[in-house]
């Protein structure tokens, strides 16, 4: 870890919790709040952060119970508690406006942010996620697996199904990929079993859809097309009932495009931003 990387990280009192963030600190530049993954955790921004590095002021947040914040009190987390957490958080650093940077559950927040408090968001790029609600057919087996996380943890079948869940069938046996995938697997098996309210909130959730007309900004949507828990036909929805969005689909790629090829993902996301940036 660097010392600069030392000097932003910060432990923030919000809303009846702690929130440990992460944050480049320039309060000249403009701001772009990651909002991550569940079983991931603010690391997941890294490589936006340092390619970010003198044109973004990079803010990521762990959630209310995740990766260094505060852990969960009770059984459940709801997203309205993440996503007042989240609008805390930015009152906290007194941030006017950000563009939004998410990943999955990071998306059913942002949806959730960007309508209570429609002035503080930019814009949003948003990856890997969708805005409905789990299937109910799915549902039940979804609760089993939580438990199962919550009696276990995420090790044997648990972690290998979470691994297929977070990176496509193709990053997991390509050789050129096993030291992101391998990086992966051995934070995730360190995430404890108290992770089960977070993941409880999340197959929980329920819909956003009905949200998404009143979300003006321009919106980026990233989606690959072997990712299994937000599948294409739910991200191209999203897209249909978002008034502003632009989507660009990518093959052999699964749930964490950042991840799986930021070669490619990282300066079209940066290209994005900077366009809105000139336009003002």
């Amino acid at each position: 870890m660097s010392n600069t990387e030392t000097r932003t990280e910060k432990t923030i009192p919000v809303n009846g919790t702690e929130l440990f963030v992460r944050d480049t600190g320039e309060e000249d530049l403009p701001v772009v709040l990651a909002l991550h993954s569940l079983f991931l955790d603010g690391r997941m921004f890294e490589g936006f952060k340092e390619a970010a590095a003198g044109r973004y002021r990079v803010i990521r947040p762990d959630f209310r119970g995740q990766g260094r914040s505060a852990p969960a009190e009770g059984d459940f987390i709801h997203l309205d508690t993440v996503t007042a957490d989240v609008i805390a958080l930015a009152e906290a650093l007194n941030l006017k406006q950000v563009h939004l940077l998410v990943q999955s559950m990071g998306g059913d927040v942002a949806f959730r942010l960007a309508v209570a408090r429609p002035a503080l968001v930019r814009s949003m790029i948003v990856l890997g996620s969708s805005a409905c609600s789990e299937p109910a057919d799915q549902l039940q087996v979804f609760r089993e697996w939580v438990n199962s996380v919550g009696r276990q943890g995420f090790v044997g079948d648990v972690l290998r199904e979470t691994m297929e869940i977070m990176f496509g069938a193709t990053t997991l046996t390509n050789p050129d990929k096993q030291d992101i995938v391998q990086l992966w697997e051995s934070r995730i098996a360190e995430v404890p079993k108290t992770l089960r309210p977070a993941m409880a909130g999340v197959i929980e959730r329920g819909t956003a859809v009905h949200l998404l007309p009143q979300i003006k900004v321009p919106v980026f949507i990233v989606s690959g097309e072997e990712d299994k828990p937000r599948p294409v036909p739910w991200q191209d929805e999203m897209a249909e009932h978002l008034p502003n969005a632009t989507l660009w689909r990518l093959e052999r790629i699964g749930h964490s495009p950042i991840l799986e090829v930021p070669d490619v993902v990282l300066p079209r996301l940066l290209g994005f931003l900077d366009q809105l940036e000139k336009n003002g």
